[in-house]
């Protein structure tokens, strides 16, 4: 009994202590938050927006007559559906290059203003926007699923979570990055005493980014919410899978503008089919001499084209391509089994329809066969459950698929990576749900014993399929990492923090995320790859700076001395001979590093002058 008493009472002690610290630590971060923060008291403005019944939970809506962009009946239309259930969402008239000419006028007309803006009427819009995310996720998430089939799970972390971090973190940090730099200026020894340099961040004008239909809520915004924030108007070109979803959050957008006093202009919305003999809107948004600047986020074949026709008009454009990402299992990792719920959820949230979702995973050989049994055993006890749960009828771990346009190459990168020796442990086709038999639906799969000369291993999947190659040592998880053709992200797990390292420092990547798994892009860091995927950045610091004009501004620091031209060197030259004797001695005593030579320097330039 008195061991009971006594061990009821350390629990109490370590419970105390640990709500002690937690609060402890709540009010450090609080403080330290409105410190390290914009110094404005700005509050949020309260406006809501109208709700398609589409967005209600329990919606009934018709089947879609045919699961495509295109519906023959409405020619020039773009049609919108559920991936997950098949439920027609609506049509939209495909935008002319009539339509992309006033979106841009408009824009260029708003942005004039907003230029001049101050960062407290930006940030007042930012935390406006914040607001109604935090009290409107059920509406977001269901909105993004009902476009793109994920889970509202997958839709809260990948939609809502990352979106809030973005806001807050430029809500703390953008101002000082906008700043002017200063920079050290000249080493001339005649002219640093009186010459100060820096860098001024003004916007360029009208951008554009061209998104991805995978993250239909994020990826809108993101680009939004940096262009807004840097004094510039934004032409947004979301993909035609999400056009219902984009329109509904592009409302959202111009609608919390209108409640902060701005003008909606400076968000505009564009969306087209593919180009046509007949049909050249796409190809003539992208070759726009309007833009000043535009991200692109898809594939490769797709960037050609962007990159063929952004080249008419000579504007930069930062390129994010697909991934092949690697997560590597070093043999001083301990906890497998929590390790395994990572890959699972890195693997298979969002369908696996994430560009840096867990593409490969590469175990050095001391856990392979460990890590392969926990991942077994976990999917064959624990089936996962495909299906929607938008309106909350059933509880799922998976969603669908966008389309089922790519079915047939799962298939096929499955049966090759099979044929040539890998096991398939579950999973491996497209899957016809019961409940929702127009949905996109494809097995989650697991391969194991997969091999660099597989395609499957070289070749981006951007699907629900779980790929595991084994690796001798710790330099063969490296070699097996970078043999794929792709450098976007990747994430390397090991109890020696030094080898972690080690590894990361030579991974072919634009990120890595040391004992986690994708963080780099929730830190705000700046985000792109390398190689097959892409170049450029966006994000962080970097990626607002990339926003703006980097404006080179030297000027004089004390008010009597300035540049003058010198009588040796002023025209007519009445010398060249002591102009040249002049010129010479003004560089030797500007640069040499012996202070005798600058004195005599000092001694010829008052002799030639």
């Amino acid at each position: 009994m008195s061991s009971f008493v006594i061990d009821t009472i350390k629990n109490q002690s370590s419970l105390v202590t640990l709500t002690v610290g937690l609060i402890t630590c709540y009010i450090l971060y609080s403080w330290s938050g409105c410190c390290g923060g914009a110094s404005y008291n700005v509050k949020p403005v309260q406006f809501s927006i109208p709700i398609p019944e589409q967005a209600k939970e329990g919606w009934k809506g018709e089947t879609a007559k045919t699961t495509d962009i295109y519906d023959l009946s409405q020619p020039g239309k773009i049609q919108s559906h559920c991936p997950a259930t098949g439920q027609y969402l609506g049509s939209f008239r495909s935008k002319t290059v009539k339509d992309i000419d006033e979106m841009l006028s408009n824009a260029e007309s708003a942005q004039r203003n907003w230029s001049k803006s101050s960062f407290e009427r930006r940030i007042r819009f930012l935390v406006t926007l914040e607001d109604y995310i935090l009290k409107n996720q059920d509406l977001i998430a269901r909105v993004a699923c009902r476009d793109s089939g994920k889970t509202m799970l997958d839709a809260s972390m990948g939609e809502i979570l990352v979106t809030l971090e973005k806001i807050k973190w430029i809500v703390k940090h953008g101002e000082k990055v906008l700043k002017p730099s200063r920079r050290p200026g000249p080493t001339n020894f005649f002219m640093k005493f009186y010459k100060g340099a820096e860098i001024r961040y003004e916007p360029l004008g009208v951008i554009s980014s061209i998104v991805s239909w995978n993250y239909p809520f994020h990826n809108l915004l993101g680009p939004i919410i940096a262009a807004l924030f840097t004094g510039n108007a934004i032409v947004m070109k979301c993909s035609e899978q999400v056009v219902w979803s984009s329109e509904f959050f592009t409302d959202l957008v111009r609608e919390c503008l209108i409640a902060c006093g701005e003008d909606p202009n400076l968000v505009q919305l564009c969306y087209c089919l593919p180009p046509t003999e007949i049909d050249n809107a796409a190809n003539y948004f992208t070759s726009h001499p309007g833009f000043k600047h535009i991200t692109f986020i898809g594939s490769q074949p797709v960037a050609h084209h962007i990159l063929k026709c952004a080249a008419q008009s000579l504007t930069p454009v930062v390129v994010e391509l697909g991934g092949k990402d690697a997560f590597i299992v070093l043999d001083s990792v301990t906890k497998l089994e929590a390790l395994s719920s990572i890959i699972l959820r890195g693997t298979f949230q969002s369908s696996g329809q994430n560009c840096i979702g867990i593409e490969r995973v590469i175990v050095s050989q001391k856990n392979y066969d460990k890590l392969v049994k926990i991942i077994d055993d976990r999917m064959t006890k624990d089936p996962m459950r495909l299906g929607s749960d938008i309106d909350r009828v059933k509880d799922v771990d998976m969603g669908a698929m966008i389309s089922d346009n790519r079915f047939q190459e799962l298939e096929n990168l499955v049966n090759d990576a099979v044929a040539k020796g890998a096991r398939l442990l579950h999973g491996g086709s497209r899957y016809e749900n019961p409940d929702f038999p127009l949905g996109h639906y494809f097995q989650p799969t697991v391969l194991v014993d997969v091999t660099p000369d597989m395609k499957i291993a070289q070749n981006e999947v951007f699907g629900p399929i779980l790929v595991m190659m084994k690796a001798s040592d710790t330099n063969d998880c490296i070699q097996l990492a970078n043999s794929a053709p792709f450098g976007l992200g990747g994430s390397v797990f090991g109890a020696d923090t030094t080898e972690c390292n080690y590894v990361a420092d030579r991974l072919q990547t634009g990120n890595v995320a040391i004992n986690d798994f994708a963080t780099f892009y929730v830190c705000q860091l700046p985000f792109g790859g390398i190689n097959g995927s892409g170049y450029g950045k966006f994000g962080g610091e970097e990626g607002l700076l990339g926003l703006c004009n980097a404006k080179s501004i030297c000027f004089d620091t004390l008010p009597f001395v300035s540049t003058q031209i010198p009588p040796p060197l002023d025209y007519p030259i009445k010398s060249n001979k002591r102009a040249w004797l002049f010129v010479k001695s003004f560089i030797t005593g500007a640069y040499t590093n012996s202070i005798w030579e600058r004195i005599k320097s000092l001694i010829s330039l008052a002799k030639n002058s």
